[in-house]
């Protein structure tokens, strides 16, 4: 029998899961994944291998709702059912806050539980979620061993300075503070890169997806990113505003008369590339549309991030090498030409043929700063976090 590890993504209606293979030195083997969605509702499940064959796949009626520890329960045990050389030697969590408390993925126990609860109203949106899965697991498998691993944890070698706000010590205390998120693909990035470009040092990654972030590195370790106290901060996403001024808060408060639940759906929901285009805040929709106002949408995005990208080259001292990664970086060859355009200045030359492949390198041989295509994979970087901490 081979270990495996079980990486699970807990969100409010839907457990991602995603099971590896472990064979001692070598990196763990994806084996499926797969989501059962539509907890206390209506839940559906389907699983694929590792070359996105649908393997499995059913639904529950109405009247048999699926409740969080039922979905995680029907997860391990159709994994003992369908990988019968596989023992599940522990689960790892992705968890968005770890706080000051954690700079490093934790085997969990209920000190850890109780740590990881005191952040949840720092991070109301899916922390307790995660830590409800973390208790689900314990219950349905008590002696199964479990691996926090958090998005915070990756941004904690930013120097003191990149981490304050310039708020009075009594009122930020050791919670408010530029904590930073998307630290597992980070992660992942900082240690797949040097198969790449093994020279470069001072590296900027623009993580692009539905979130979107970016971080300066110096040799493998983040200095700044641009997600903040919450992952709302920073560039424009699908529905989030990014970096916007607080005043404009006070104002919709006064003069709107808008409520704080009010204003959190509308910077978390109704704003970003959806807000500026009215269309959509999907890029793929946006690239295909022909209303101006989804061209002003992209620019933005374009803006913002070569605007984050001076920053964080005056922050590294220089740039040696700038990755794109996630659905929009891995997948979007138009905004990628359009940002590495603007950054010809910084020494990066677009190869445009490279690009139009998704490279991987597509900086021209002779640019000062090589510019590259690197999907990521927070699941794996999970189960190798998870593989470690249990010896497997």
């Amino acid at each position: 029998m081979a270990n495996g590890i079980l990486v699970i993504n807990v969100g409010s209606t839907s457990v991602k899961f995603a099971a590896y293979r472990c064979g001692g030195a070598v990196s763990p083997d994806l084996i499926c994944r797969g989501e059962v969605e539509g907890i206390g509702s209506q839940p559906s499940f389907a699983a694929r291998d590792s070359t996105g064959k649908l393997v499995d796949a059913r639904d529950w009626e109405k009247a048999q709702p699926l409740e969080l520890e039922g979905a995680l329960k029907f997860v391990t045990g159709w994994l003992e059912g369908h990988e019968h050389d596989i023992t599940i030697a522990a689960v790892g969590h992705r968890v968005v806050h770890g706080g000051l408390a954690f700079d490093g993925p934790v085997l969990v126990d209920e000190k850890v539980i109780s740590e990881l609860e005191k952040l949840e109203t720092a991070e109301p949106s899916h922390q307790p979620f995660e830590v409800d899965g973390i208790r689900a697991v314990a219950r349905a498998h008590p002696k199964l061993r479990q691996v926090a691993v958090f998005d915070t944890s990756f941004h904690r070698t930013m120097p003191a300075v990149a981490q304050r706000y310039a708020l009075p010590a009594a009122i930020a205390g050791d919670l408010i503070r530029h904590w930073g998120f998307h630290g597992t693909s980070y992660d992942y990035i900082s240690r797949a890169l040097p198969g790449y470009a093994p020279n470069a040092r001072r590296v900027i990654v623009a993580h692009l997806g539905g979130g979107a972030s970016m971080c300066a590195m110096l040799d493998g370790k983040s200095m700044d990113t641009s997600m903040g106290f919450t992952a709302l901060d920073g560039l424009p996403m699908s529905t989030r505003c990014g970096a916007i001024d607080p005043g404009i808060l006070f104002f919709l408060m006064r003069a709107r008369k808008l409520g704080a639940t009010e204003l959190e759906n509308l910077l978390y929901t109704k704003s970003g590339l959806l807000g500026i285009s009215g269309v959509s805040g999907d890029m793929r929709m946006l690239l295909d549309s022909t209303a101006p106002a989804a061209a002003e949408a992209i620019e933005y995005l374009v803006y913002q991030i070569v605007k984050f990208a001076g920053a964080y080259t005056a922050v590294l001292g220089g740039l040696d090498a700038f990755v794109f990664t996630a659905g929009i970086g891995e997948n979007d060859a138009p905004l990628r030409a359009a940002v590495v355009q603007k950054l010809a200045c910084l020494g990066a030359k677009l190869d445009v043929e490279a690009n139009n492949h998704n490279g991987p390198r597509i900086s021209t041989e002779d640019s000062e700063a090589s510019v590259w295509v690197i999907p990521t994979n927070e699941e794996l970087m999970i189960a190798r976090h998870a593989a470690a901490l249990v010896g497997v």
